[in-house]
């Protein structure tokens, strides 16, 4: 009976370390394609972020604008905002089997209406696992005032 309930310890513990393993894998997946979002938005690369966004995408912006995936692809497009750097910090991702959320901060510069501007914003994103394939379904931002 010991070396039953021996293996049966055995066996799980190997499981959890494998779903830890895949748990670890799926946050640095999800923290690199938020990465590559602020990328494809400095670059004004739609293709990118098609591949990135759920084509339910909800997309609340810190002045409470409130945009669909196509609004947001516009918008991203816009000659008015030439944005310069973007940095996202304190990440953390939080896994509920194939969903995620991760919570952090957003530093924008760049030009706005040919101003400089400065933007610090606290943001939540909601990703989804679709075919091995994540997709955020859902933003949301807040300004965060210097």
């Amino acid at each position: 009976m010991r070396k039953v309930v021996l293996v049966v310890l055995l066996l799980s513990a190997q499981l959890n370390a494998q779903a830890a393993g895949k748990s670890d894998g799926d946050r640095s997946r999800i923290l690199a394609l938020e990465n590559a979002w602020n990328q494809a938005v400095r670059g004004k690369d739609t293709v990118a972020l098609k591949l990135l966004l759920g084509p339910e995408l909800v997309y609340v912006d810190y002045d409470g604008t409130l945009m669909d995936k196509e609004q947001y692809l516009a918008s991203v497009q816009s000659e008015m905002v030439r944005p310069e750097r973007i940095v996202s910090e304190s990440m953390n991702v939080h896994l509920y089997g194939a969903a995620a959320v991760v919570e952090g901060i957003y530093r924008e510069t760049g030009e706005k209406n040919g101003k400089p501007y400065t933007l610090r914003e606290r943001f939540s994103d909601t990703w989804i696992r679709r075919n091995e394939s994540w997709e955020c379904v859902a933003s949301h931002s807040t300004l965060i005032n210097h």
